[in-house]
């Protein structure tokens, strides 16, 4: 994440004390500097590192400092718990802070990590999402990881696997407690229209295999209105969606329990098996939308669904074109099915 005003950074002072104050309990200077072997003064500053992440710190003289409200740290055998019989599938990292989880874990990827690597970080400093865009994420109140997984197969056999990591996450979402989230084409998850979770995926390999992807995913468990000011769209978080206090660590492995059953399934058959419940959960399926081209040009037109690719199934005319993941964007422009939609559903069951 970024932050343009006032960044003081998290150092591993900060986050040795947030571990302290994550509990929402008052914690006093004096202790906290006994206990860590510093100043007060080395404390405060940790305090104001905290501060200036998004987390608001009560200071009450002759109490010491408490957090607004407690958060959830990442923990292995929380994670391991919800995981599940599949935690023994992943070799899980978790770290205070990096840049960004995607670029340190396709560096680990070059030399050598095994397949079901996962780097899981409580901040991260220039997280990115789709196209570059920068992913703001608060600390203590998002979730951010990335997981490498080695297929067999080629590049070119892998279209479709942003979608079907899409599926796991809905599917996580849902044992969660969530019936609303939606998927938007090619790789975000939202709730009542705005962004809850979003996914980046990167590969290395030869055309024709083997081939090893990083799938980075992010979801707003917890956001603070710090974060929410970050951000150029509408974002939701998890907690709403769910409407209940959640365990970040529990998230992390209902996730990851998920996506191994799922890629599992991708790598003997691809996106097809999955391609009807991925449009079942479709924001924008059969629906008017709004395309902008790699051109700047847009275009309108009804999004009838996904091909086995992935590739995006868009009427325009009388035309039925496919469209790929990282050509356009895709914002809905009528929420209502337009009058061409009997005759969408004609094309869509031939496709």
């Amino acid at each position: 994440m970024r932050y343009r005003l006032f960044y003081i950074p998290m150092t591993d002072l900060s986050f040795d004390v947030l571990r302290r104050l994550a509990d929402g309990e008052f914690h006093s200077g004096a202790t906290l500097a006994r206990t860590l072997g510093v100043s007060r003064g080395t404390v405060w500053n940790a305090v104001r590192a905290i501060d200036a992440a998004g987390l608001s710190v009560y200071k009450v003289r002759g109490r010491g400092y408490r957090l607004a409200e407690p958060i959830s740290l990442l923990d292995h055998a929380t994670v391991a718990a919800h995981a599940g019989a599949y935690s023994q599938r992943w070799a899980i990292e978790l770290l205070d802070a990096v840049d960004s989880t995607n670029t340190l874990l396709m560096q680990r990827a070059a030399h050598g990590a095994p397949s079901g690597t996962v780097i899981a970080a409580e901040c991260q400093r220039d997280g990115r999402g789709r196209m570059g865009r920068p992913w703001h994420a608060g600390v203590g109140g998002a979730l951010t990881f990335s997981a490498l997984w080695r297929f067999d197969l080629g590049a070119g056999a892998l279209g479709g696997l942003s979608l079907a990591a899409g599926v796991a996450l809905i599917r996580a979402l849902k044992k969660l407690g969530t019936d609303e989230a939606r998927l938007k084409w090619p790789n975000d998850v939202v709730w009542r229209g705005q962004k809850l979770a979003g996914m980046l995926i990167e590969m290395q390999g030869d055309a024709l295999g083997p081939s090893t992807v990083v799938i980075g995913i992010g979801v707003n468990v917890r956001l603070s209105n710090a974060v929410k000011s970050r951000i150029d769209q509408p974002a939701a978080d998890l907690e709403a969606a769910c409407g209940r206090t959640l365990d970040r660590s529990a998230v992390l492995g209902t996730v990851l329990a998920q996506l191994a059953i799922v890629l599992d399934r991708f790598a003997e058959d691809g996106f097809a098996p999955m391609r009807e419940e991925w449009q079942r959960y479709h924001v924008h399926q059969g629906r008017s939308v709004a395309v902008k081209l790699p051109t700047g040009r847009v275009e309108r037109g009804l999004a009838l669904g996904v091909g086995d690719d992935g590739a995006l199934l868009f009427q325009t005319g009388e035309a039925v074109r496919r469209l790929h993941s990282g050509e356009i964007s895709l914002r809905g422009s009528d929420p209502a099915k337009t009058p061409r939609a009997q005759k969408a559903r004609r094309v869509r069951s031939r496709a």
